[in-house]
């Protein structure tokens, strides 16, 4: 889990640890998918777009090379997915909080089906917040539906604000206990730092308060910073006694303070009111310094996300550059028995077989037939192809 702060650079960044990799990109709008896939595109990224609006033919295209092609990259709305049975997804993006953590566990679940290891990557900030919340307080459903709706948001929320274990709280969420912590998930890597912020929630209330609780997030930070705005001084808030208060934390930290003032109930998002933040009861005891209020310190922006993406890949043992060669080579030839067999590429093997193959070097269909994953039936129509490959590999080295 992320803190969004330049969305589509972070995007890039997570996605140069997984080049030449297939995966899913969510976005919450078609709009965003569309813009997003333009970006990747851009930077020579094979992405395809996937939405509600594009037409059938347009969409089943994208879909079949999808399954079938290497290292292409989805990018869609929820529309995508159901009945999807790609084995090597190597990782699944989202660039807006889902609705629901329902919804989350099902769309990460496309990932990584072959056993090998995949990452799980969300940026989310305070506006997804409130764009969510707007979305339910605006829709036409009654309003206990409403009512479920913001559980299963705020559940989602806790889930991404949490210090714990992610696989723990997120099976707890469905009724199951995981004893131990995962020790591979973000928080298990890089436990997040947490801090009192009893005085700086005070100084955020107090400015929401003192401003009329008619402004988000982006304007109440400037007033605590001591802003020199047009808008602030129109609005005379430069003369409130909470302008300038906050000048020696940054604004992104600030940020996350008002996004954790909004998950903890204390703020309120008025979904009328453009997204102004409104004080709610749970306040009251905070201002008064009744109670003590930690939060969680916004880690810096990590800038390299190959670091962290090879995190989610330690499981598996590195190739030595000999070995990683003859796997791509292998990966090529399974691409072109795919397209001309108009299979996709992973029902001739899957890439952990096509990695041990590399590791292995079979010379004979008797040491081909002794891998993972390579049956009878495979081995007679595809064994002559990959042990050829291979022995053209060793020649070409010798």
């Amino acid at each position: 889990m992320v803190q969004k702060a330049s969305a589509k650079q972070q995007l890039l960044d997570f996605l140069e640890g997984h080049e030449g990799e297939a995966g899913i990109v969510y976005c919450l709008s078609r709009r965003k998918v569309d813009d997003t896939t333009a970006t990747l595109q851009a930077q020579g990224i094979k992405a395809l777009a996937y939405h509600a609006g594009m037409d059938g033919e347009t969409r089943a295209r994208h879909q079949r090379r999808f399954l079938r092609e290497d290292g292409v990259v989805i990018v869609a709305t929820i529309a995508f997915g159901m009945g999807i049975d790609k084995p090597d997804v190597r990782f699944v993006a989202h660039m807006d909080l889902p609705k629901s953590l329902e919804g989350y566990y099902q769309e990460t679940g496309r990932a990584g089906r072959d056993g090998e290891p995949a990452e799980a990557w969300l940026c989310y900030g305070l506006q997804d917040v409130v764009l969510l919340k707007q979305m339910i307080d605006g829709g036409d459903a009654g309003e206990e539906r409403k009512r479920v709706e913001h559980r299963k948001l705020d559940t989602l929320l806790g889930y991404c604000e949490s210090t714990r274990c992610r696989r723990q709280v997120l099976l707890s969420c469905f009724g199951e206990t995981y004893p131990e912590p995962c020790g591979n998930c973000d928080t298990c890597l890089e436990p997040p730092e947490t801090w009192d912020a009893t005085v700086e929630a005070q100084k955020a209330l107090s400015c929401a308060y003192r401003t009329g609780q008619r402004f988000g997030a982006s304007h109440l930070v400037d007033v605590l910073r001591g802003g020199n705005t047009e808008r602030i001084r129109e609005l005379r808030h430069d003369k409130l006694s909470t302008w300038g208060i906050g000048e020696d934390i940054d604004a992104r930290q600030w940020r996350g303070i008002f996004r954790q003032l909004v998950v903890g109930g204390l703020l309120e998002v008025d979904a009328d009111g453009y997204g102004s933040l409104r004080l709610t009861q749970a306040a009251g005891p905070v201002l008064r310094g009744e109670v003590r209020l930690e939060l969680r310190r916004e880690p810096k922006p990590l800038r390299d996300r190959k670091r962290a993406s090879a995190r989610a890949t330690q499981s598996a043992s590195p190739l030595c550059p000999e070995d990683d060669a003859l796997f791509q080579r292998l990966r090529a030839l399974r691409a072109e028995l795919a397209r001309d067999q108009n299979v996709p590429a992973y029902v001739i093997f899957h890439d952990a077989t096509l990695r041990q193959i590399a590791e292995v070097r079979p010379r004979n269909e008797t040491e081909l037939a002794g891998i993972g994953g390579v049956g009878a039936t495979k081995l007679e129509r595809y064994g002559e192809f990959f042990i050829d490959a291979v022995r053209e590999a060793d020649f070409d080295a010798a």
